[in-house]
């Protein structure tokens, strides 16, 4: 019997899960059917609710908005997502007494690993554009790459609740900075995680294009991971880029995020073969192992 999965999230249309997931489900020879699901987080209790267990669910991606509305709808919160209260993961566990429904947060493993790929050293001076649900994994992930500090830049300070909880969770002192500040501030960063939505980091590209050479260290910026990643090239990684910066596709993250996810669902052992056609499924270059 065919097993189903799905991404959550509104809107929904652009996400890339169904096409990673579904090149890993046919690489590895599993029947799992993997869909997209519009969902808004009004309608998310009445949708977890009528999930049957006789419909075989073995798992869900959540995206925004919804990450921190499915800590409400889960049995157990598991690793990072239990001290964050942020999840993008749902797996079906069954147990004697039934299906258990299980959060993970894998963005924090997606983050780590796509930024080490890029050559990241530990200890990075660090900076995060942006105090959403992104921001708390970013800041664990941060805190897994022994920071001891980031600014956290935001356009409104009251709205940073998550990103603050998140680095009193793991111990990571943080600083909120007015994104006015963001320009300047990031380009002294050794790393910058930008969790900002599609072209809301325009502006700041706009100013980071304006600083003369002798505003950055050495005349290059560090490594720019930008979460958003349609439209690509963004233009705050364009800019990056021409400053002499290394830029991570934020497809690197969300690949990552979805090996751990694919892990959590199917039991089944992700490897190299695997992961280079989820890479061709959405146009990233194959890995250098």
């Amino acid at each position: 019997m065919s097993r189903r999965a799905a991404v959550l999230g509104h809107p929904i249309g652009h996400s890339k899960s169904p096409a990673l997931h579904r090149a890993a489900y046919a690489k590895l020879g599993l029947d799992i059917d993997y869909s997209a699901i519009d969902v808004t987080v009004e309608r998310l209790p009445a949708f977890m609710a009528a999930l049957e267990a006789g419909d075989n669910w073995c798992g869900l991606s959540v995206t925004m908005p919804l990450k921190t509305a499915m800590i409400n709808e889960v049995d157990e919160v598991r690793g990072a997502g239990a001290h964050l209260g942020v999840i993008n993961t749902v797996a079906f566990e069954a147990t004697e007494h039934g299906v258990r429904r299980v959060g993970h947060n894998t963005d924090v493993a997606g983050i780590v690993d796509a930024v080490r790929n890029a050559g990241v050293r530990e200890r990075p001076n660090s900076a995060i554009l942006g105090g959403g649900g992104t921001s708390a994994a970013a800041i664990a992930a941060l805190h897994e790459l022994g920071s001891k500090h980031v600014d956290v830049y935001v356009r409104d300070a009251g709205r940073a609740a998550e990103a603050k909880a998140a680095a009193a969770a793991v111990g990571l002192a943080v600083q909120l900075r007015s994104m006015a500040e963001a320009a300047e501030g990031i380009a002294d960063a050794d790393l910058v995680i930008s969790t900002l939505p599609p072209r809301a980091a325009d502006s700041i590209a706009t100013q980071l294009d304006g600083l003369p050479a002798g505003k950055l260290p050495e005349g290059v910026l560090g490594v720019l991971l930008d979460v958003a990643y349609d439209p690509w090239p963004s233009r705050i990684a364009e800019v990056w880029h021409s400053r002499g910066g290394v830029v991570v596709h934020g497809l690197e993250m969300l690949l990552y995020q979805a090996v751990e996810q694919i892990r959590l669902f199917s039991g089944a052992e992700v490897t190299a073969d695997v992961i280079d056609v989820m890479c061709d499924s959405v146009g990233l270059p194959r890995r250098v192992y």
